[in-house]
């Protein structure tokens, strides 16, 4: 267990900062430390209230926003188990995660409680809205009083005013539970992370000692807070020290993210490929395949010159004012690094999971090694599972401060991930040189990183598909960021009904449609194609997914 204590660490982080700007939603004003402080007392007051203890599950579901951080925090500092879910889920999802959880309290965002229907959450005493901290659904009657008189109660008890002398939250032991965060919604694919305050703060401790960011830095969050990247380096990390955050609660495409980032300048950025890939095939490429740009390009110290010029540029859209940029949740395109290093644009790649809260191995990106995710923090202890862990492939395993406790309410899946010698096993692939680097090979999980950095798992896609009429099997794969999805028909089905080639394939077009009003819009199937034989399988009965590629 680490020394540092997580719910210490932010408290003090408030005192110190008191005046400085802490949270802005983009395009608003800012709030400081002080009024932050400030309303995670008038929380605590509600929670106390409203019957919320200390262990008890507490949801929130929106966009990222002042009010889901303010909703994060007062959560944790009262001891009670913060469970984030990604606000983009169908009312299906959310209800099952909700009542997964065991959650008794329910904060959610604009477009996320007017599809949640009360009846099917009946654990929860209330639903909050995070647009004002309004109340939204009342299960007995008693929570109106509660929001109404509760900072009137905690300003009593602190002699009418707060001050960074009277703020104070209890002491929670880094071993007691944090969050829950779940890796998908479907039911019977849920498994709820549990992340204890420890591995929390150990994410948190190594970001402040190797990240470079200072307090009244400006950063921008961007990334689902309901995912550990973004929560823990977007959020936990830069409010530890004092950070003025500012959340964009739009739909983070490329050219919103890239408006931010010019009005607020951030001092560190991070981000999924996706973001520099677009940016490179769009803005860059297109420049230097011209034959004149191709030609400088080999001209010694010339091409020096020209590189300067091009970083520079492109820095300029990412605000320009950044030490780095960090890359996780997918590799890299190879040919997108090999010129982001030749340019010397100060990009690194890290690896993590969200079983880890997610940070696994990391290096700053001037010590960043081509196609490499860093050596371990030094939280953990890596190996990799082959007799020769520097030259043959094998499994990434992981062990310390930062793994999680298990999966919520699934003991068969935890014992699965973590051995009896503390051992997670990543599920990812890859060998380790001589100083400790890590290279991922290859990815035993199936996990698509979504647009913006979503979690999309085809097998629950898949799953849905295979319900489906005239659908025998399927297999979901992504190309260029969308998904489409191979379907062996059912051909007994359509013998039987003698359909012909163009009636199936408009029953498989009605599936489609089907299938994706049920899923997230960044989860969504954009073309079906018919597979002519079944899918190749492993003895276990696994679809070979490597052997199948979208058709042109």
């Amino acid at each position: 267990m680490l020394a540092e204590n997580f719910v210490v660490t932010l408290a003090g982080s408030i005192r110190e900062s008191w005046d400085l700007p802490a949270f802005s939603n983009f395009g608003e004003g800012s709030i400081t430390y002080a009024q932050v402080g400030d309303r995670i007392m008038w929380f605590h007051e509600l929670l106390r209230g409203a019957g919320v203890q200390p262990g008890d599950k507490v949801a929130v579901a929106g966009r990222n926003s002042a009010n889901w951080a303010i909703t994060y925090i007062g959560t944790i500092t009262h001891g009670a188990v913060i469970v984030p879910i990604l606000s983009d889920f169908p009312p299906d999802d959310i209800h099952h995660i909700v009542n997964h959880s065991d959650s008794v309290l329910l904060f959610a965002g604009d477009g996320v409680i007017e599809k949640l229907d009360p009846e099917r959450i009946p654990n929860v005493k209330g639903i909050i809205s995070l647009a004002d901290f309004g109340l939204a659904h009342d299960r007995d009657g008693t929570l109106g009083d509660i929001l109404t008189h509760a900072k009137a109660h905690y300003l009593d008890r602190v002699g009418g005013i707060i001050t960074p002398q009277n703020f104070s939250v209890a002491e929670v032991s880094n071993s007691e539970l944090a969050a829950i965060v779940y890796t998908s919604g479907t039911t019977g694919f849920s498994k709820g992370v549990m992340l204890p305050h420890n591995s929390l703060v150990a994410n948190v401790k190594f970001a402040r000692e190797h990240l470079p960011l200072g307090r009244g830095d400006p950063m921008v969050s961007f990334m689902p807070l309901a995912h550990s990247y973004g929560c823990a380096f977007e959020f936990l990390y830069p409010f530890s020290i004092g950070c003025h955050i500012t959340f964009l609660g739009k739909i983070p495409s490329p050219k919103v993210i890239v408006q931010a980032f010019q009005a607020i300048h951030p001092r560190l950025v991070l981000s999924v490929p996706l973001i520099l890939e677009k940016i490179y095939r769009k803005q860059l490429k297109p420049v230097i395949d011209k034959p004149t740009m191709k030609l400088l390009l080999k001209v010694p110290l010339v091409d020096t010159a020209v590189a300067a010029k091009i970083c520079r540029k492109l820095s300029d859209v990412f605000g320009g004012n950044f030490e780095e940029i960090v890359i996780g949740g997918a590799a890299l395109n190879p040919d997108v690094e090999a010129f982001l290093r030749r340019i010397k644009f100060p990009i690194t790649i890290g690896y993590g999971m969200t079983e880890c809260g997610p940070l696994i191995s990391y290096a700053g990106w001037r010590e960043h090694r081509p196609q490499g995710v860093g050596p371990v923090i030094d939280t953990l202890e890596a190996k990799i599972d082959s007799e020769d862990p520097r030259n043959v492939v094998g499994e990434i395993c992981v062990r310390g401060e930062n793994v999680m406790y298990g999966y919520y309410k699934n003991e068969e899946a935890t014992a699965q991930a973590i051995d009896k010698d503390g051992w997670l096993h990543t599920g990812d692939l890859g060998v380790i040189d001589e100083d400790g680097f890590i290279y991922i090979k290859g990815r035993s999980k199936d996990m698509i990183l979504g647009p913006s950095g979503q979690n999309i798992y085809p097998d629950e896609i898949e799953a849905r598909l295979n319900n489906m009429p005239y659908v025998q099997e399927s297999l979901v794969l992504d190309k260029g960021n969308k998904l489409y999805a191979l379907v062996y028909p059912d051909l007994e089905r359509v013998d039987a009904e003698k359909l012909a080639d163009a009636d199936l394939r408009e029953k498989m077009e009605e599936n489609r449609k089907s299938v994706n009003q049920a899923l997230p819009a960044y989860s969504a199937i954009i073309r079906i194609d018919l597979y002519p034989e079944e899918f190749a399988k492993t003895p276990t009965k696994k679809i070979k997914r490597y052997l199948y590629r979208v058709p042109v």
